[in-house]
């Protein structure tokens, strides 16, 4: 049954992949359609509000620095509602501001796209604070992936240095896509039972005669645009395996297919953009063997379960899982939340068996396997055309991708994007091993005891914001390491994409000859794979040696 349920829901995602690519293109290629008479005018009332011209096109470097500017701004009204939040209204149960540096890590983690939470929400923010510092940079940070992805396909089919608007595309995002899709998913997560209320906590008396404050809050719209947004930061400290953000097996499938709607229809998308849906078939297909791939390891490893349990007759292993969802539905969360780079858990990624933890692990080292949005695309489109280039380098010719010459440029900004990803896990994560202060925060010993950071940063640097729980990152060091990770991770690799699609946008296209390298074919697909799996392998090897793997050979030893 498990494997049924699985089953089911991937062909429901796949079936949606089509025509939801299909939408987006019209969506961001300005096609007149019958929804412009219900978005056109709010949109029109915003670009005269912020005064900007529809038809005003930038060049990569206006592009990124209004997107730099605006997010600049966004992080400054976020770490003031936190740091103010108790003198502010919609405030029922009186919370505290928020402390610094814990306010500094939240401002940065939901401007990110990351949603990593070093806190409970219920305990931590008030209602204002999870609508205006929670859920509003939810909408804008997966608009401006997705704007980015956007205009980084138009500089690979472009003629000159026009990558857009910026401001038209994050608008067009959040009208025409988050904002219709989430007041759906909202609504139908009221009607699972998921709270949708400015009230107060309020006290409950147990079978046992006791007395509980039941917290309560805005949840159902909060959930919503936490998956389609691939955010992933809960409203509750337990996030979606608390009962009111998961409660149903319904909502859990509807989490599942949020998540994952957006960026496998924006891969499907880029082909139709670039003309050529094989092109996007092929990185589709070399992510999606990825997914399959990390889906049934992490399946079989659970369904397994550890020796101990199989020495006592307990097949499976349901440490941390939710028995509403079981095992199967835990396992393909796990897969699809660090896939989809969303952060959201519906089980303890911290009791997973070691080889189960080392798949949202993995997934998360490689960033590329659909990812959030618009990133995970870039992410992939940046190994394209390593592979392209690496190929090209053993037939002696010089590699092209879509019809433009990758040079040197292109590799070095390329370069830059990929080896900025290990060093900000790595080293932070050596320095924290290093300070017996920060050793103290981890709540395992040995090789777990190692996961536990490796994890948290690889989590903040792929922009993800899901944790190995175990640890305890509410501190000074933890907070401003972390936030640092996810400031960089996120920048810095958008700054080098965004500037090899200016540079590809200048350049002519280069007749197809009997020497091109296709990069739409199934050999392709399997070369992109490897590149992809010994690339994050000879990064990554190391260390998830002594941590995982290690662990996983202890556990059978």
């Amino acid at each position: 049954m498990g494997i049924v349920q699985v089953a089911i829901t991937l062909v429901i995602i796949m079936l949606l992949v089509k025509p939801v690519g299909s939408y987006l293109v019209k969506v961001f290629g300005s096609e007149k359609t019958k929804l412009d008479r219900v978005f056109g005018p709010f949109e029109r009332l915003i670009y005269r509000t912020i005064g900007v011209r529809e038809d005003e096109s930038m060049g990569w470097k206006k592009y990124l620095g209004a997107m730099l500017v605006t997010n600049f701004v966004m992080l400054l009204m976020i770490y003031a509602t936190f740091r103010l939040q108790k003198y502010l209204p919609l405030n029922p149960d009186n919370i505290d501001n928020v402390p610094p540096t814990l306010a500094f890590n939240t401002a940065i983690s939901f401007i990110t796209n990351t949603n990593w939470q070093a806190y409970s929400g219920e305990n931590t923010l008030s209602y204002l604070s999870q609508m205006i510092a929670i859920t509003f940079p939810m909408f804008t940070s997966a608009a401006t992936g997705f704007a980015l992805a956007i205009a980084f396909i138009r500089g690979l089919i472009g003629r000159q240095d026009n990558l857009g608007n910026y401001f038209v595309d994050i608008t067009r995002s959040i009208t025409r896509v988050f904002l219709p899709l989430s007041f759906i998913v909202a609504l139908f997560l009221v009607f699972q039972g998921i709270p949708q209320t400015i009230a107060g906590a309020v006290d409950a008396t147990t079978i046992e005669g006791a007395t509980q404050t039941i917290t309560r809050g805005l949840v159902a719209s909060l959930e919503s645009i936490k998956h389609l947004g691939t955010n992933g930061g809960g409203w509750f400290g337990t996030n979606a395996a608390h009962p009111f953000e998961n409660p149903t097996p319904l909502t859990n499938l509807v989490h599942i297919l949020s998540m994952m709607l957006l960026p496998t229809a924006l891969v499907y998308a880029f082909g139709v953009m670039i003309r050529n849906k094989k092109q996007g078939w092929t990185v589709f297909t070399a992510m999606g063997i990825i997914f399959l791939v990390m889906l049934i390891t992490v399946f079989v490893a659970e369904f397994k379960g550890t020796p101990a349990l199989q020495a006592l007759g307990i097949h499976g292993n349901m440490e941390g899982k939710e028995v509403r969802f079981g095992l199967s539905e835990s396992a393909l969360f796990t897969t699809a939340t660090t896939a989809a780079t969303t952060g959201t858990v519906n089980n303890m990624h911290e009791s997973l068996t070691p080889m189960g933890g080392f798949v949202p692990l993995a997934e998360m080292m490689l960033n590329n396997v659909y990812g959030g949005k618009g990133v995970g695309l870039l992410n992939g489109l940046m190994y394209v055309i390593l592979s392209v280039f690496i190929c090209g380098l053993m037939v002696g010719r010089t590699p092209e991708f879509l019809g433009k010459k990758i040079e040197g440029k292109e590799i070095k900004l390329a370069s830059i994007a990929l080896l900025i990803h290990p060093v900000l896990i790595l080293v932070p994560t050596a320095i924290a091993l290093m300070r017996p202060e920060s050793v103290t925060s981890i709540s395992s010993s040995g090789f777990h005891g190692l996961t536990e950071v490796l994890y948290n940063f690889t989590s903040g640097a792929a922009n993800n914001g899901s944790a190995f729980a175990g640890m305890s990152a509410n501190t000074n060091f933890y907070n401003m390491s972390i936030g640092l990770v996810m400031l960089f991770g996120r920048y810095i690799s958008i700054i080098c994409m965004l500037a090899i699609a200016g540079s590809l946008a200048t350049k002519r296209v280069v007749p197809v000859s009997t020497g091109t390298l296709r990069t739409d074919t199934t050999l392709f697909t399997g070369i992109l794979i490897m590149i992809i799996v010994l690339v994050g392998a000879l990064t990554f090897f190391p260390a998830v040696a002594l941590g995982p793997i290690a662990e996983q050979l202890g556990m059978l030893h």
